[in-house]
C-alpha cells in the first residue's frame, strides 16, 4: 500500500498490526469458545479460485467487512450487511463491524488472496476490532499463481511482499541477499515500489542484469497479462509515485528467476 498523505497510518509511531496478528497460534475451539470471526482469503480476484469453505463463512455471515474493491467479488455470495472501506475510513469500518459481532452477529472478514500473504495487516486490525477469536480460511493467492506461471518452485523461492505500510529495508535486503542465487517473487507497493523500481535496486545491489525478470498483471482476469523481460530492462520503468509513471498494474507480482542447469 502507497504511504502519501491520503493514508491515516504511521506504522513508524506505532506497532504494526501485523506483528499483533502473529503474537500467537489461533485459540482452539471448543464448545465453551465463542463463535469465531472468520478471515477469508478471497483468491486473486476470479471467483473460481474462492474456496467452497470460505464461500461457505461469507454465505453465513451476518456482516462482512473488508476493502470496497475486495467486497465487490464476493457481494453476490451472500445477504450479508456489507461493510466496505478504503485505507481512509478504515478504521471506522472496523469499529462498526466490533460493535456487530460484540451484539452477536456473526461476521466474516475478506481479503483477497490469502490472508498469509501480506494480509497480516489487516488481519491485525480485525483481530483488534473484535473480543473473540479470529480464525483465518486461506485462500489461493497470486502469488501461487505467478509461482506457476513462472515455473519458480516456491522450495527454491525467496518471497518477499512490499505491499505493506512501515519501513521495507529488511524485506529489500532479503531480496539483495538472494538474487540470481534463489527465484524471487515480489509483491510491489503501488506506487513507489513497482517492478521497475525492485530491479533498480536489485542491479544497484549487484544483481545481473542479464536475469529472467516477469511482471505478471492482474492473474486469472480475463486481462491477464504477462511481460518477460530482463532485470536490465526492467529498470527502464523505475521512478514515479503514481500510477501514471509506471507501466504496471498495482495488482501485480515480480518474478526474478535464478540461473537453472535443466542437466541437474
Amino acid at each position: 500500500m502507497s504511504e502519501d498523505e491520503n493514508d491515516p497510518y504511521d506504522l513508524d509511531s506505532g506497532p504494526d498490526p501485523a506483528t499483533f496478528a502473529a503474537a500467537a497460534p489461533e485459540q482452539s475451539m471448543d464448545k465453551d469458545t465463542d463463535a469465531p470471526v472468520y478471515a477469508v482469503g478471497v483468491g486473486p480476484g476470479n471467483p473460481e479460485y474462492l474456496t467452497p469453505r470460505g464461500k461457505r463463512a461469507i454465505r453465513e455471515a451476518d456482516v462482512v467487512v473488508g476493502f470496497e474493491t475486495v467486497v465487490e467479488f464476493v457481494a453476490g455470495e451472500t445477504d450479508a450487511d456489507l461493510l466496505t472501506c478504503g485505507y481512509a475510513d478504515e478504521a471506522d469500518a472496523l469499529a462498526e463491524f466490533g460493535r456487530r459481532v460484540a451484539a452477536g452477529d456473526r461476521g466474516t472478514a475478506v481479503l483477497m488472496g490469502d490472508p498469509n500473504h501480506s494480509g497480516y495487516q489487516f488481519l491485525g486490525k480485525v483481530q483488534r476490532a473484535v473480543e473473540r477469536p479470529v480464525r483465518v480460511i486461506p485462500g489461493i493467492s497470486s502469488l501461487q499463481i505467478a509461482a506457476s506461471r513462472a515455473r519458480t518452485p516456491m522450495e527454491d523461492t525467496r518471497f518477499v511482499t512490499l505491499h505493506k505500510s512501515g519501513s521495507l529495508d529488511a524485506d529489500l535486503d532479503r531480496l539483495a541477499e538472494a538474487v540470481g542465487e534463489r527465484h524471487l517473487l515480489v509483491l510491489p507497493r503501488p506506487f513507489d515500489w513497482m517492478p521497475g523500481d525492485i530491479a533498480e535496486f536489485l542491479l544497484d545491489s549487484g544483481a545481473d542484469a542479464s536475469l529472467d525478470a516477469l511482471v505478471l498483471e492482474r492473474l486469472t482476469h480475463d486481462d491477464e497479462r504477462i511481460t518477460r523481460t530482463t532485470l536490465g530492462d526492467l529498470r527502464d520503468s523505475a521512478g514515479g509515485s503514481g500510477p501514471d509513471s509506471t507501466p504496471y498494474s498495482d495488482l501485480s507480482v515480480l518474478a526474478v528467476r535464478a540461473p537453472v542447469d535443466a542437466a541437474d
